[in-house]
């Protein structure tokens, strides 16, 4: 009649913890936090100098009025220049993600099954022969017990 006991919360938030997704999370949350920093200078750095080749380097600025006057806060605008600059920070942070960090961590991985598959294929030609030859010591056997049992 023993009771299990159940483990204490102290007990219990020290196995999440421990979890691998747990700690493969935090560390993702890191880097994104500062690869933020990086995908934002290039928006400051570049991005914006080109767009405000076209026009102004503040998106923020375009905007479209509704109403007939739209002077200070008086007026419906609507604010599609900041809808813009989101829209390239979003396409520029994938953009850099997919070609900086997903394309060569796929390439990567490619070549590593690869290089499995090369090793699992020379492993088959291995057992292959080693079967083949297993085979041959067997039939040579074979033919020599038969040979023998021939024999008066």
């Amino acid at each position: 009649m023993s009771e299990k006991k159940e483990p204490s919360i102290l007990q219990g938030f020290k196995a999440f913890l421990m979890r691998g997704n747990v700690v493969d999370l935090a560390v993702a949350v890191v880097i994104g936090a500062a690869f933020t920093n990086i995908v934002n200078a290039v928006v400051k750095g570049i991005i914006n100098p080109v767009v405000g080749a076209i026009g102004t380097k503040n998106l923020d600025h375009y905007s479209s009025c509704l109403s007939t006057t739209c002077e200070g806060d008086k007026g419906i605008q609507i604010l599609w220049g900041s809808v813009l600059g989101a829209a390239l920070s979003f396409v520029i942070t994938a953009a850099v993600v997919y070609f900086l960090m997903v394309l060569p961590m796929a390439k990567y991985l490619a070549r590593q099954e690869a290089r499995r598959k090369a090793k699992e294929g020379t492993q088959e030609i291995i057992e292959v022969t080693e079967l083949e030859v297993l085979k041959e010591i067997r039939d040579a056997l074979v033919a020599q017990r038969g040979s023998g049992h021939d024999r008066p």
